[in-house]
């Protein structure tokens, strides 16, 4: 099993002084790896949360969260810093590209952390990515000069630059019109299966939710799972 998650408990103060919100209590997960699933629930409900969690970008309270083995608490900054680069691959709602730079470059940027010889080995999956999603092309191109779904497929390649064993997208689709969102969906369940990563998708749309290879619920802090 890629991720297990065993009792997670987050809790956030409140900063005018009243009662402390729970957002995760008890919660707990498990994904192979190469699997595809999507989580729904209420906006505030701690989807965001968890992916933060599990993509070391936040810190629970309790419990455990446990990546290939790996047992992301007690772990230094350091560490967490390297496992943020290499073992997992983030997309967000906004695509977050380099508007000066060019496609190419965007989807080299999480290799400029790596040694400058190690670097050069990459330039060859750049392309390979941007042919998978379809922008081989458009590699020359500056993201001013790209559609909406066309810059998050970038977000999608750079995504996959240093071969994460996991991709954490927090509602990817949000800015994008219906077409776009589902080919987006159709792309990141289509990598789980060819490449072998672990997908997690965060969404509110119950339509694309049911593309991916599972679904699940975030209720009252808990995961309602609900296998296809």
């Amino acid at each position: 099993m890629l991720l297990q998650i065993k009792n997670l408990y987050k809790t956030y103060a409140d900063p005018r002084g009243g009662p402390a919100l729970e957002v995760l209590s008890g919660l707990d997960l498990q994904v192979a790896k190469g699997e595809s699933l999507a989580m729904l629930g209420p906006s505030g409900c701690g989807k965001s949360t968890l992916l933060n969690i599990i993509g070391a970008l936040d810190l629970a309270d309790r419990g455990e969260v446990l990546v290939d083995g790996l047992d992301l608490v007690g772990q230094s900054e350091s560490q967490l810093a390297s496992y943020r680069n290499t073992t997992v691959g983030f997309i967000f709602q906004l695509h977050h590209l380099l508007p000066q730079c060019t496609v190419r470059e965007n989807v080299l940027i999480p290799t400029l952390a790596l040694p400058s010889k190690t670097r050069k080995s990459f330039q060859s999956r750049a392309d390979d990515l941007l042919t998978a999603v379809g922008l081989i092309d458009r590699k020359d191109h500056r993201p001013g000069q790209l559609s909406g779904g066309e810059r998050q497929r970038v977000a999608v390649a750079r995504a996959l630059i240093n071969q994460p064993r996991m991709i954490l997208a927090d509602e990817p689709t949000g800015a994008l019109d219906r077409t776009n969102a589902t080919r987006l969906v159709d792309l990141l369940k289509e990598i789980s299966q060819t490449q072998d990563v672990a997908v997690i998708l965060v969404t509110h749309a119950a339509d694309l939710a049911a593309r991916m290879q599972r679904v699940i619920h975030l209720i009252d802090g808990k995961i309602s799972d609900h296998q296809r």
